[in-house]
């Protein structure tokens, strides 16, 4: 948990304009290409998730962490299960609670949830559901993006996520109410408490979805943050790092973090697209005139994701796999 005091006048200058594209038209193409290298971030309307399945999910997530701390603590595994706190391992720590969930393909029929959970079968359908749906999503706002890039065939990117053996992840949060800030009485702020610290997501594309409560923000260019307007019929995207590098750095992974509420409880459902495992990662040849321009070594999804994990949330992970380029002699 950080406490931000010279945060509080950056929050009272409102929100700034976020890129809302209409998925359900085609010609959004470009529009798409543009927000991923002006925002590395988009909101997604007319996207074809049944509204029930995100009602019957945020119900059970609501029913979940309104548990007792002692039941809740039981469904573990880590990395996967339940988390209050801390966040990782690496000490990093927020206004928040946490139920992590692996969704790969992979696992069939096979329990995929820890712990308890497992007899918990309206909340594991309510999840399977939910994410097969946004799964779909993800592959089409990836298709639209390869046909705004140009890049042939036009499941480049789609494939590696709608792989069976794709590596994805789905995170339920909960940040409470918290009484440790203080307001005034004209209701402004007069400090800011962290309930997920500043990051970047290692995978493709997340996809967030939150309540009605707001809270989540994003870092510009000019490294300045702005909070974005809370809208539960809709979808937010974030540009991810195995992106950015699939890119040549022309999209760029987005910087994000929520902060916490002093009255109310925000709720929100996160997919992590990943690649599978064994997969490589490098800039797409088609995106660059010959292989010198590379930005970045090499790697694999694997290699990516154990060294991710194995940092603290602010650091820059791919910086130990930018290519070093040396000016060529004249």
């Amino acid at each position: 948990m950080t406490i931000l005091p010279k945060l509080v006048e950056e929050l009272k200058s409102g929100f700034s304009p976020i890129p809302v594209i209409d998925i359900s038209d085609p010609e959004s193409k470009q529009a798409l290409v543009k927000a991923c290298e002006d925002f590395g971030f988009f909101k997604v309307i007319n996207h074809g998730v049944p509204s029930e399945l995100v009602s019957v999910l945020e119900h059970e997530a609501v029913k979940f962490f309104s548990l007792p701390t002692s039941y809740k603590n039981q469904v573990t595994g880590y990395p996967f299960g339940y988390g209050n706190g801390k966040i990782g391992r690496n000490g990093d720590v927020g206004w928040v609670e946490y139920l992590l969930m692996n969704v790969n393909l992979d696992i069939g029929s096979d329990p995929f949830l820890p712990g308890l959970l497992n007899n918990r079968e309206t909340i594991r359908n309510a999840v399977l559901e939910y994410t097969t749906s946004v799964r779909k999503m993800t592959c089409d706002v990836l298709e639209m993006i390869t046909d705004g890039l140009g890049i042939k065939p036009r499941n480049t990117l789609s494939k590696l996520v709608s792989d069976q053996n794709s590596d994805s992840k789905f995170r339920l949060n909960h940040y409470p109410p918290c009484p440790l800030i203080h307001e005034n009485i004209d209701g402004a702020c007069n400090n800011v408490i962290i309930g997920f610290g500043e990051h970047t997501d290692p995978q493709i594309l997340s996809v967030l979805r939150s309540n009605n409560t707001s809270g989540f923000q994003i870092n510009l260019t000019n490294g300045s943050w702005i909070s974005v307007p809370s809208d539960p019929s809709s979808f937010f995207f974030n540009v991810c790092d195995s992106l950015q590098v699939l890119t040549n750095g022309r999209f760029k992974s987005v910087k994000h973090r929520v902060l916490t509420n002093s009255m109310k409880s925000r709720f929100s459902m996160i997919y992590f697209a990943g690649p599978p495992l064994t997969q490589r990662i490098s800039p797409l040849t088609c995106l660059m005139n010959n292989e010198d321009e590379s930005l970045y070594e090499e790697f694999t999804w694997s290699e990516y994701k154990s060294s991710a994990y194995n940092s603290r949330l602010s650091d820059n992970r791919l910086q130990p796999f930018e290519r070093k380029l040396f000016p060529l002699n004249d």
